[in-house]
């Protein structure tokens, strides 16, 4: 095993490293939620979440496997409607899930009293119990990662995709997902032991980096890029692969780093590896993280995903990138447990 894969010389780093028996905790912890869960949809048709920031991307991820494992409309919401713009919706038939690792953004919890007053359930997702969302839910579900110390989020931000994976789960009419997730912890543990050090230089020596994914994994691809921008201080742009399919491929030149990633498994694991064939051509190198046998040859640098289905994969295919960020950080001189103008509780204008 190499050092340089499981240093902790920081808080970040450590952080990373708690993320197995967080996720072993969180899982044990909210399972026994579900039949709360299922009381609280009972009557509803369509689920809406409330994010912003690490947990919005926590929340696409919870938006796609809502409609692809439990078959129920959902979508994200912007809170700004309702503390803005204060428009009066009927959410009868909705179940809005709002995500906050402190469970104290004012906008999110001004957000969840507003969708009970227009008639809603409402379900929390935070690290904090007796937080202000927690208490205002119909349902919490607190997930168990422990205090966090470094700013940018890890641990707390892969406890919310287990606490969604457990929301649909609940709400999942055929195949269950509960065995999937029993096995997340180990996969976790299993990616620490990653060397991700020549993934970590060539970022820091790139000029211009995009992050792209697609379908259940286009939450891990945004979280990447936000942890590279917030972490390393450098302006990286994230992608849908559909999107960068389009307009956005035309700033793919010489010089440009690609970072894909991409499932192993599922309908889009096979575009995945078409996608890097043409960033190539145009001239951008690509680091890729998981996908097929096929997609990882290709790439220019690779690092393993997890051995999971594609439904519980994000949960564990950020790991990667929280390591190869941790490390670009402290290349680049910069101190990942503590980056510039940012604080652990964000609070909007709201």
């Amino acid at each position: 095993m190499s050092s340089t894969a499981r240093t902790t010389a920081t808080r970040m780093a450590s952080e990373i490293a708690e993320q197995p028996d967080a996720a072993r905790r969180t899982f044990a912890h909210l399972r026994p939620e579900q039949e709360r869960l299922r009381e609280a949809f009972t009557g509803r048709r369509r689920v809406l979440l409330v994010a912003r920031g690490s947990s919005d991307n926590a929340a696409i991820y919870g938006r796609y496997l809502l409609e692809v494992s439990a078959g129920i409309p959902s979508a994200l919401a912007a809170p700004s409607v309702a503390t803005h713009y204060r428009a009066r919706l009927d959410l009868s038939d909705s179940l809005v899930v709002s995500v906050s690792q402190s469970g104290a953004t004012a906008e999110i919890v001004e957000t969840q009293e507003w969708a009970r007053a227009c008639g809603a359930a409402t379900v929390a997702v935070t690290n904090v119990a007796g937080s202000p969302l927690a208490d205002a839910a119909d349902v919490a579900l607190v997930t168990q990662a422990g205090p966090e110390v470094a700013v940018p989020a890890t641990k707390t931000y892969l406890t919310q995709l287990v606490a969604l994976a457990v929301l649909a789960d609940a709400f999942g009419a055929e195949s269950s997902l509960a065995g999937d997730l029993e096995r997340v912890p180990d996969v976790v543990a299993r990616l620490l032991d990653a060397d991700v050090s020549a993934a970590a230089e060539a970022l820091a020596g790139a000029d211009r980096v995009v992050v792209s994914g697609r379908g259940l994994l286009l939450g891990t691809a945004l979280e990447t890029a936000l942890k590279m921008e917030e972490t390393c201080l450098r302006p990286v742009r994230g992608y849908s692969y559909a999107d960068l399919r389009h307009g956005p491929i035309s700033v793919v030149t010489e010089g440009l780093l690609a970072v894909l990633v991409a499932s192993a498994t599922g309908p889009l694991a096979e575009p995945m590896a078409d996608l890097v064939r043409d960033l190539q051509e145009r001239g951008a190198r690509v680091l890729g993280i998981g996908g097929t046998a096929d997609f990882a040859g290709l790439c220019d640098l690779h690092l393993a995903g997890p051995d999971l289905p594609e439904t519980v994969e994000p949960i564990a295919s950020i790991v990667p990138s929280q390591m190869m960020i941790e490390q670009m950080a402290r290349r680049l001189g910069l101190d990942p447990d503590n980056p510039r103008g940012l604080n652990k509780v964000t609070q909007t204008d709201r």
